[in-house]
């Protein structure tokens, strides 16, 4: 790559670091962002800003929200005693989708994967159990990913959630396996939460 001055070079590098962005696709995005009009790279630049400082995690749910608790939440005509639990904020929009679910959710964060150091402690299952043991939830719906992280973390989910007494269930796999739930089409979302089972 050709030297280019020092502030372009730093901006590639942070482009870089984004995912699924590398060198050529960082430096295309620097280029366009010099090329952009002052307003527009202001533009980018105050949303960027703004996403950090207006945006936190829902103390309930750990959904990322500007208010808290979450709309979600905090939401009269959702059935607040059936709790979906997701890996990420962005599989909530894949069950949204359907159309079908009236619940609220809990966000893990991620899932367990001892090859990359992640055990319960560092994802938000403390504050699920909490919720369970304080809240009068009658179903908890695993929804995590049809990866092999995501079926340890739902049957880790399902041993200390039975503890409780509840109704816990496993979404059906008309999902493919080793895919991402957030880029599952609505029917088979909806064939996945229709279908699942308890575990």
């Amino acid at each position: 790559m050709s030297k280019f001055a020092e502030p372009m070079t730093r901006l590639i590098d942070e482009l870089k670091k984004l995912p699924g962005v590398g060198a050529k696709s960082a430096q295309r995005l620097a280029f366009h962002i010099l090329r952009a009009s002052d307003d527009d790279a202001e533009a980018l630049a105050a949303s960027i800003r703004d996403v950090k400082a207006s945006l936190r995690l829902c103390s309930v749910c750990n959904n990322i929200t500007d208010v808290d608790p979450c709309a979600y939440c905090t939401s009269a005509t959702r059935n607040q005693k059936l709790v979906c639990v997701v890996e990420e904020p962005t599989n909530i929009a894949a069950v949204e989708k359907t159309r079908h679910f009236n619940g609220v959710y809990h966000v893990l964060h991620g899932s367990l994967s001892p090859l990359h150091g992640v055990g319960p402690e560092q994802l938000r299952i403390g504050n699920l159990l909490s919720r369970v043991a304080k809240n009068d939830i009658e179903e908890v719906i695993l929804a995590t990913n049809p990866t092999v992280e995501g079926e340890a973390t739902a049957t880790y989910l399902a041993q200390q959630l039975k503890r409780h007494g509840l109704r816990v269930t496993r979404i059906a796999m008309g999902i493919p396996v080793g895919s991402d739930i957030e880029y599952t089409d609505e029917v088979t979302m909806l064939k996945a939460m229709e279908g699942r089972r308890d575990m």
